[in-house]
């Protein structure tokens, strides 16, 4: 890593040279030295990204950011990671990760409900236990939290009842008062002899002042962030974030879903209005695989190795039907949209889709086209405001092809849509923190439940239900009536979709 950096500071002190020569008055062969140096740069990292055979899109784009912006192109290409993007950055992460994994698949005991899985719900199961370094678990009960209120009611409720440890992982964790409340009962948990652990993002939760973090520091709270931004930029890793949001308390209970830390996520931000979201409450085997994922982060922020320790690894069984798979992807991984495309071509009635963010690859886009040419049942449930213009415009810029292929658009007009779920059939479903756009594929840490025939799916097959009424349908008529400026709008966006 010593040399990645010396490699990086090496070239950024050249560029930057080269720059200022370009704007003085040295010799014309110097600053024709300063240019030659500058272009063979160019050249040879363009070579050498052709050479990894990327998509031809992605390709193109960086090989014209890199001609066409002098400088602060090849800056941006260094800083979202692309340099090394094959995989070198985070090496030693994947390889403490399939270790842990392999060793915990050969404890695990054979499943007994595959025989009485049906068709589609067979075909999706063994392509998990197939690609994924995660095992499926049953005896796990799993049971859906709707939106913030009755998620961090439970949550705070399970907090308080912890004995041995406590751990957290959060993309966005903010000291406002929702943080304010969890950081008291965390407080006087470490009173009562408890451990508790917390991974914060860098960059999500870059509110989390230095003050904030010496107070929960001081109170007994063991935390540490994620890429930290001062140390990223010269790691290559600044632009890939954890996105995870996982809670462990004693072994035994997890919590997973879309839901961040901050007064937002409970309604209460004028900007956002209503927050629909999910998460789910787990209980049971499944809960050893969440906790592996936390003890493994928490080994790559602080180097302590808790997960050599059985105590912290241990099965707890719980009642339950059916399978839950906990699956974690990343960089260093192998893509969710891999997943999310598996199980969409194993549907045979119904592929029912709400995210925040549509901004799918190929792959995800043909799967659903063919889903709904076949006769399935294929509905997708968007916020009818984002976040951002990018975000905004890029996913609309999809509707036309969606809606050509018979797709069924909904967007949610009560508040902010911020779930992240996927039901085939009625009777498996993707619950978890991985939205459907280019940066939970490929750039995000992410988690996500994938649960085949639990009685939990039908809460969720409910609550899509429940949500469809807060939505209006978009239809081709009035839809291809829009303005102009709108199609400039979404194709400006769509070109920025690959690093969205």
């Amino acid at each position: 890593m010593m040399k990645i950096r010396i490699e990086i500071f090496f070239v950024m002190m050249m560029l930057t040279f080269g720059w200022m020569v370009f704007f003085t008055r040295w010799p014309f062969w110097l600053k024709a030295l300063c240019i030659c140096l500058y272009v063979g740069l160019i050249l040879f990292t363009v070579a050498e990204l052709w050479l990894q055979n990327r998509p031809v899109p992605r390709t193109l784009l960086w090989t014209c950011l890199l001609i066409l912006v002098p400088v602060l192109g090849y800056i941006f290409y260094i800083y979202t990671g692309q340099l090394l993007f094959t995989g070198a950055l985070f090496k030693s992460k994947r390889a403490s990760e399939r270790q842990l994994f392999e060793a915990l698949r050969k404890s695990e005991r054979p499943l007994k409900v595959l025989s009485l899985l049906n068709n589609h719900q067979r075909c999706f199961a063994g392509y998990l236990e197939r690609v994924t370094i995660t095992g499926q678990n049953q005896n796990t009960r799993t049971e859906i939290l709707k939106n913030g209120e009755a998620t961090f009611l439970e949550m705070k409720q399970r907090l308080k009842e912890a004995k041995d440890f406590i751990h957290l992982e959060y993309y966005i964790f903010r000291f406002d008062r929702l943080g304010q409340e969890l950081m008291d009962i965390l407080t006087d948990k470490v009173k009562e002899g408890v451990d508790v652990r917390l991974i914060y993002d860098a960059f999500g939760s870059f509110s989390l002042s230095e003050q904030d973090r010496r107070k929960m520091a001081e109170s007994g709270i063991q935390l540490h962030p994620f890429l930290p931004l001062k140390t990223a930029w010269f790691t290559q890793k600044f632009n890939f974030r954890n996105h995870r949001k996982i809670i462990v308390i004693d072994g035994k209970i997890g919590f997973v879903g879309g839901l961040n830390v901050g007064v937002e996520y409970l309604g209460e931000d004028n900007k956002f209005g209503f927050w629909c979201d999910t998460h789910v409450l787990l209980e049971g085997e499944a809960v050893q695989t969440l906790h592996a994922i936390f003890l493994l982060d928490w080994k790559y922020v602080s180097g302590e190795k808790l997960f050599e320790n059985p105590f912290y690894l241990k099965q707890v069984p719980a009642e339950g039907e059916g399978l839950v798979h906990v699956v974690a992807t990343g960089p260093e991984t192998r893509d969710m949209s891999d997943h999310y495309y598996a199980m969409i071509s194993c549907a045979t009635e119904s592929v029912w889709i709400a995210t925040p963010y549509f901004i799918p690859n190929q792959a995800i886009m043909t799967a659903l086209r063919i889903a709904a040419e076949k006769g399935i049942q294929v509905r997708l449930m968007v916020p009818e405001s984002n976040d951002g213009f990018l975000t905004q415009y890029a996913t609309q810029s999809y509707f036309p092809e969606l809606l050509l292929a018979g797709i069924e658009l909904y967007t949610y007009q009560k508040g902010f849509l911020h779930k992240k779920v996927i039901i085939v059939d009625g009777d498996m479903a993707s619950i978890g923190t991985a939205n459907m756009d280019q940066r939970s594929f490929h750039l995000n840490f992410e988690v996500n439940l994938f649960l085949t025939g639990t009685d939990s799916i039908d809460d969720l097959v409910t609550h899509f239900e429940e949500d469809l009424k807060e939505c209006i349908r978009i239809r081709p008529v009035t839809f291809y009536k829009r303005g102009l400026d709108v199609k400039w709008k979404e194709s400006f966006a769509r070109l920025f979709s690959g690093l969205l």
